[in-house]
């Protein structure tokens, strides 16, 4: 490390990265200052910093986006830099100007590169003027439905509508025939605002069954910008990242370099420095096109190190001090394949949502080429206030196939109980044909087959409730040495039961009668799109409900009349509060 260095860094996050980016603080020997929730009291990054200061009372995710008690915590604790992670004020452009003009050092982009990428159409027009190609579409803010229509007369549909000022799969919405237009157009504009207090969006052409191909740059204040291969980010579901791999199936050396050409000009068109990320599009043709910068470190940062062998929080702190980069684009070399497993609280069976609990029981996984970036622990409440990833699962191998096989020798080792997880999912996947192939699985991941697969693999735990049934599972036991398959008669798993309820109910929806209409989830509502009398179909949106960041429809499973209404707009709901009463017509 140079000499001109600071004492302490504070890390203006929580959870994983919080305690991720300590980590190598302690290893550079630099102090870490952690900053709280009253929610987070308990915290695991809490306990891990060598100083921690609380910035409640207010809500908790709010706390986390309080620049000038951030600031001031920082100037407190005698820190002399900030690090804002990922999510939160990352990407805050005006919490970067507060944190330099403290005197303090930001761990990060210059905030003009922010405001540039953060603002989705300049960023366009500043890629396209510097000839990086971008995904055809506006590249200024479009203002109603009126000319989203005249936009998909002109270059056809389907259409994405995307929050100017968005990011993370976040104010997205699919726009296939005239008639989707206005409910995506409004859906994206409410999304934008809450969650990026601004309502501009544009539109691009859809891209039918690309890849997500990015790649990670890091920028240093000298004019040296590298990039360190690309990342292949295709598995998603509602456009927000579930498994992440590097280098990609589908990109050999001669495209790696003219995608790696492409991102290093996109960071120097942006004047960046620090780390940062050039996401695109890889077509079935070939055709890479640029859709936006992440202007921070990355969820996936983690497969890049493991087949770089850099710490790229490392690089980010060393850049912010003024030191050149450690190494040139030649001397970048990837070795072996990595892969990431987001393991979050959420239930496949219910269409991924969240599900926020305690942690009854927790054991990482480990062995050769396992790494677990995690910020929870047995006894942890994984709160529905913020994002439902509970862990990262990351296993470095030598090539794609045995890094798929050593991934799922860890996931069979993880446990978590308590929240439903990500874990039988990420099973049934990466055991999917699809995915051996190096496939974009494009409709298998949110698919019900793979969500019934994934059910089976769901690890069970010890006590379980059942609901009486039993069902025939292949198991291998060993009896005095020797191993045997034997077919067991299990309890039947309570989803199961969920399923068929659901079923009968659909079946007998066409009977008259009336279905309590009740809340999946705990959150709070965001918007209410009946009113008591109105006649619906089956189908139709009746609410949204927020829950750790992720937006849930609830629909009418049949037509009917809305009566009895009991929610409203920014009102709490809990899981299975009734929300209407839908009265068959």
């Amino acid at each position: 490390m140079p000499e001109d260095t600071f004492d302490k860094v504070l890390i203006a996050n929580r959870g994983e990265i919080a305690i991720r980016i300590a980590r190598t603080l302690r290893e550079l020997g630099i102090g870490s200052v952690a900053v709280y929730s009253e929610a987070d009291r308990a915290a695991l990054h809490v306990a891990y910093a060598d100083e921690a200061f609380l910035i409640g009372p207010a809500p908790a995710a709010e706390s986390y986006l309080k620049i000038e008690t951030l600031v001031e915590t920082a100037l407190r604790a005698g820190a002399g830099g900030v690090h804002p992670g990922y999510g939160f004020l990352a990407e805050n452009a005006a919490f970067a100007r507060a944190v330099e003009e403290a005197g303090l050092v930001w761990i990060g982009p210059p905030p003009e590169a922010i405001e540039l990428m953060g603002s989705k159409t300049r960023a366009r027009q500043a890629m396209q003027a510097a000839g990086v190609p971008i995904i055809p579409g506006t590249t200024d803010p479009v203002g109603s439905v009126d000319e989203l229509l005249a936009l998909g007369d002109e270059i056809g549909y389907p259409l994405l509508i995307k929050a100017a000022a968005g990011g993370g799969g976040k104010g997205m919405e699919e726009v296939h025939t005239p008639d989707d237009a206005e409910r995506a157009f409004e859906t994206a504009r409410r999304q934008g605002q809450s969650y990026f207090a601004n309502p501009d969006v544009y539109v691009e052409k859809l891209i039918v069954d690309p890849r997500h191909v990015e790649v990670q740059v890091l920028a240093d204040a000298h004019g040296n910008v590298i990039h360190l291969g690309e990342r292949d980010c295709t598995i998603q579901r509602r456009h927000q990242k579930l498994i992440e791999e590097t280098p990609s199936p589908a990109v050999d050396d001669a495209l790696r370099a003219r995608i790696g050409e492409i991102g290093v000009n996109a960071a120097r068109a942006a004047g960046y420095r620090s780390a940062g990320t050039i996401e695109g599009l890889l077509t079935q043709d070939g055709e890479y096109f640029f859709m936006e910068m992440n202007t921070r470190i990355q969820v996936e940062h983690t497969v890049t190190e493991e087949v770089t062998g850099l710490d790229l929080v490392r690089e980010q702190v060393r850049i912010a001090l003024g030191e050149p980069l450690s190494l040139r684009q030649e001397e970048v070399e990837l070795r072996g394949h990595a892969i990431e497993c987001r393991i979050n609280a959420e239930d496949v069976s219910k269409r991924f949502l969240p599900s926020p609990g305690l942690v009854t029981a927790y054991r990482e996984p480990s062995g050769p080429g396992v790494r677990v970036d995690s910020g929870v622990a047995a006894g942890y409440e994984v709160s529905g206030s913020y994002d439902p990833m509970i862990a990262k699962l990351i296993v470095h191998g030598l090539d794609r196939e045995h890094a798929r096989r050593r991934m799922l020798r860890a996931l069979d080792e993880f446990v978590i109980e308590g929240p439903t997880t990500l874990l039988g999912f990420h099973k049934a996947l990466l055991s999917h044909d699809c995915f051996v192939r190096g496939e974009t699985c494009h409709g298998i991941v949110e698919s019900s087959e793979l969500a019934a697969r994934a059910a089976e693999l769901q690890p069970r735990p010890v006590g379980a409730v059942t609901n009486g049934r039993t069902t025939e599972r292949l198991r291998t036991v060993e009896v005095n040495g020797r191993r045997f398959d034997v077919r067991v008669v299990e309890p039947e798993q309570p989803w199961r039961e969920l399923a068929r309820r659901r079923a009968e109910r659909g079946r007998g929806a066409g009977h008259g009668g009336s279905d309590a209409i009740v809340s999946p989830m705990q959150g709070t509502v965001l918007a209410v799109a009946v009113a008591e009398g109105d006649t619906v179909e089956a189908g139709a949106v009746l609410c949204i409900v927020e829950a750790m960041k992720m937006e849930n429809e609830v629909r009418a499973p049949h037509g009917g009349v809305v009566a009895e209404l009991s929610v409203a707009e920014g009102e709490p709901v809990g899981s299975g509060q009734v929300i209407c009463v839908l009265v068959a017509d």
